[in-house]
């Protein structure tokens, strides 16, 4: 997927005559895609154990509501009204988590009715209106960029090259170490020819999209906040017990139960952190309108959806990465960004992208079953 990311952008790029990837369109990429990133994650983690979320989108909007209601209405400090909305966040989705595990209620029938319940209440709270504007410091979370914005060289940010080149480093120290540990316990190594073309790969596009931030704005905090939640679950999910107990809920839940696993426990704290990821989301999306409205978060499920997918997420479980789902919400934005600039309309739009999304579906099948009659 990494591989069809790249030509999507080549072929975008010459499509639009350079236009995708000029400095404000790709900060604008960032900007208007952060929000099914961010639910992709935790999307994600329900998609690995078999399940999915039909909730997530009303939840963004509950939780942009509550947040406007808090900061504009009542006047409720900014970091005490981010901290509540998130705690409403993580409740609603442990509510729909309890009946999930514990009820043995299926996920589809009780995100379902979550969403309905929590577009409701959007409804509710909001009195079917929009509510606006929030304060500056609030817009920050999902409009604002990285300090050291004057501190320019050549017309290109500062501090956006710096941190290009220190994640560089880090990237290639990290990647000696992985080889390292490799070698030493005996595992088969790649070619290191190979393997310096793919780290010079990694670096040139990290510092391709540092220089293209740095020659516009600089790094948008919103980023900055999506970076840290990649690596976070990342972590979760492939170095710590915990994250190896959500791919043997998904690859096998009886085999999982009998090996050990408290597997009510995991599918609920699963779907507390997916309501968790629905209220960051939902701050950000508010923090870029900066307005709640009672139409917010429509159809981001779907999104969400179909990123984890389209990054080889399995529909039957156990399988999907953090990574690839970052990937796969980039494809569809590069497709709905590129579409857009080139005037496709909206409707042509859906198809194209419905036509991405069962083709991704088809070659998961196709793959699984070509593996298991061998």
């Amino acid at each position: 997927m990494i591989i069809a990311l790249v030509f999507i952008m080549i072929l975008f790029q010459i499509l639009t005559s350079g236009i995708l990837l000029k400095p404000m369109n790709i900060t604008n990429l960032i900007l208007q895609n952060s929000y099914v990133l961010i639910l992709s994650v935790g999307m994600l983690l329900a998609i690995i154990t078999g399940n999915i979320d039909l909730s997530v989108g009303s939840v963004v909007a509950f939780v942009g509501a509550l947040a406007a209601v808090m900061m504009v209405t009542l006047k409720v400090p900014v970091p005490i009204a981010v901290m509540i909305s998130l705690l409403v966040g993580l409740g609603a989705g442990a509510f729909q988590g309890l009946f999930i595990a514990y009820f043995k209620i299926p996920p589809f029938i009780v995100t379902l009715a979550g969403m309905l319940l929590f577009r409701g209440l959007t409804m509710v709270v909001l009195k079917g209106q929009t509510l606006a504007p929030f304060p500056e410091s609030f817009q920050l979370i999902a409009a604002g960029y990285f300090p050291g914005q004057d501190v320019k060289i050549a017309g290109l940010n500062v501090v956006a090259i710096i941190v290009g080149i220190i994640l560089s480093v880090i990237f290639i120290i990290f990647e000696l170490n992985k080889r390292r540990n490799m070698a030493k316990f005996g595992f088969e190594l790649l070619p290191i020819s190979f393997e310096i073309s793919k780290w010079f790969i990694t670096v040139c596009a990290i510092n391709a999209l540092t220089i293209g931030l740095a020659a516009y704005n600089g790094i948008p905090l919103v980023l900055v906040l999506l970076v840290v939640i990649i690596i976070v679950y990342t972590f979760i999910t492939q170095k710590t017990i915990a994250g190896r107990h959500i791919y043997a809920l998904g690859g096998n839940v009886k085999a999982a139960r009998l090996s050990g696993v408290k597997t009510k426990k995991i599918m609920f704290w699963v779907y507390a952190n997916v309501g968790l990821l629905a209220a960051v989301a939902g701050l950000v999306v508010a923090g870029r309108l900066n307005a709640a409205t009672p139409k917010a978060g429509n159809m981001f499920e779907l999104d969400a959806i179909a990123a984890c997918f389209i990054g080889g997420a399995s529909a039957s479980g156990g399988i999907g990465t953090v990574i690839g789902a970052i990937v796969g919400g980039l494809v569809m934005g590069i497709l709905n960004n590129g579409m857009s600039i080139m005037g496709v309309s909206v409707d042509w739009q859906q198809v194209i992208k419905g036509i991405v999304l069962l083709g991704a579906v088809c070659f998961d099948v196709y793959t699984k079953n070509k593996t298991g009659s061998k």
